[in-house]
C-alpha cells in the first residue's frame, strides 16, 4: 500500500537523509588516521581540466585557470580539458589533515595500500564533506575549491560558518571569506559585512572580509564600504576600506574621498 507524503514532510525527510549520508561521508574521511583517501563526484557545467596541472573554470572566463605545474611554457588553452569528474585526495597522517589535492578529469593510479577510495559521492554530498576537511588541519583549504566546483552544491551556509568558527586554521578561514565573495548572494555578503563589523574577530580575518566586500560582482559592495570607512570604530579597517573604496573607481567612492578631504 503506498502513501502520500505532504511537501513539507517530504522535504524534511530528504534533507535529514541528505545530512546523513553527507556526515557519513566526514565520518568515513574521518576515520582514515594514516593514508589518503580519494573521491570522486560531478563538476558544475563549465568546469574542466586536464586531470594533472590545471582547472578550468569558464563560468569566471575563458581564461581562468586553477593552475598546480608553475611552469611558464605552459598555453593552457591548447590542451585538453575534460569535463569532469573531480577527483580529490585527501592526504593524513596521525589523524590531521596534511594536503588536499583536486583535480578534474584524468584518472587515478593505483596508490597501494595506504589509499582508501570513497568512490562516485553524490556532489552536493562531496561539496559538504570538503567543507568540513577544509577546518581540519593547517593545509586543508584547498578543500574550499574542491567544494566550489562540485555539481549542483549550494555551498554558502556551510562557507560562512567555516569563515565565522575560530576554532578552524586561519588558512581555511581566509580562504572561505574569499570564495563567499565569489558567491556573493544576499545571505553571504551579509556574513562578510558581519566578519568585517566583529571587534572580537581576527585581525586578518577582519582585512580579508572587507577585501572580500570589495571584490563583489556590479559593485554590490561599494555601500558596505562605505559605510565601513564612514562609522566603523576600528582606524585600520575603515584605512581598509577607504583603499579598496579607492581602488573601485566607484563615483560614490570619490564623493565619499572628497567628502573626508574637505572635512580634513
Amino acid at each position: 500500500m503506498r502513501h502520500a507524503l505532504g511537501g513539507t514532510t517530504l522535504l524534511l525527510l530528504l534533507g535529514c537523509a541528505g545530512t546523513a549520508r553527507g556526515q557519513g561521508v566526514v565520518d568515513r574521511i574521518m576515520a582514515v588516521r594514516d593514508g589518503t583517501v580519494r573521491l570522486s563526484y560531478n563538476v558544475r557545467t563549465g568546469i574542466c581540466g586536464d586531470g594533472e596541472t590545471f582547472i578550468r573554470d569558464g563560468t569566471r572566463g575563458e581564461n581562468h585557470f586553477y593552475t598546480f605545474d608553475t611552469r611558464r611554457d605552459r598555453n593552457w588553452r591548447d590542451r585538453r580539458c575534460e569535463p569532469g569528474p573531480a577527483r580529490v585526495a585527501i592526504t593524513k597522517i596521525g589523524g590531521a589533515v596534511t594536503r588536499v589535492k583536486v583535480y578534474v578529469g584524468g584518472e587515478w593510479q593505483n596508490g597501494g595500500n595506504a589509499v582508501t577510495d570513497l568512490g562516485d559521492i553524490a556532489a552536493p554530498l562531496a561539496a559538504k564533506a570538503l567543507i568540513a576537511v577544509a577546518g581540519q588541519g593547517r593545509r586543508a583549504d584547498d578543500a574550499i575549491l574542491g567544494a566550489m566546483i562540485a555539481d549542483s552544491a549550494v555551498v554558502w551556509p556551510d562557507l560562512l560558518a567555516l569563515a565565522k568558527q575560530a576554532s578552524t586554521p586561519k588558512e581555511s578561514r581566509k580562504s572561505a571569506v574569499f570564495w563567499l565573495s565569489q558567491i556573493a548572494g544576499d545571505a553571504a555578503t551579509a556574513g562578510l559585512q558581519e566578519l568585517a563589523d566583529d571587534e572580537g574577530e581576527d585581525r586578518e580575518i577582519r582585512d580579508q572580509a572587507v577585501f572580500a566586500l570589495s571584490q563583489l560582482p556590479d559593485d554590490q559592495g561599494v555601500p558596505i564600504l562605505i559605510r565601513l570607512a564612514r562609522s566603523n570604530k576600528d582606524p585600520q579597517v575603515r584605512r581598509k576600506a577607504l583603499f579598496w573604496l579607492g581602488q573601485s573607481e566607484d563615483p560614490r567612492a570619490l564623493r565619499l574621498i572628497e567628502e573626508i578631504l574637505t572635512k580634513g
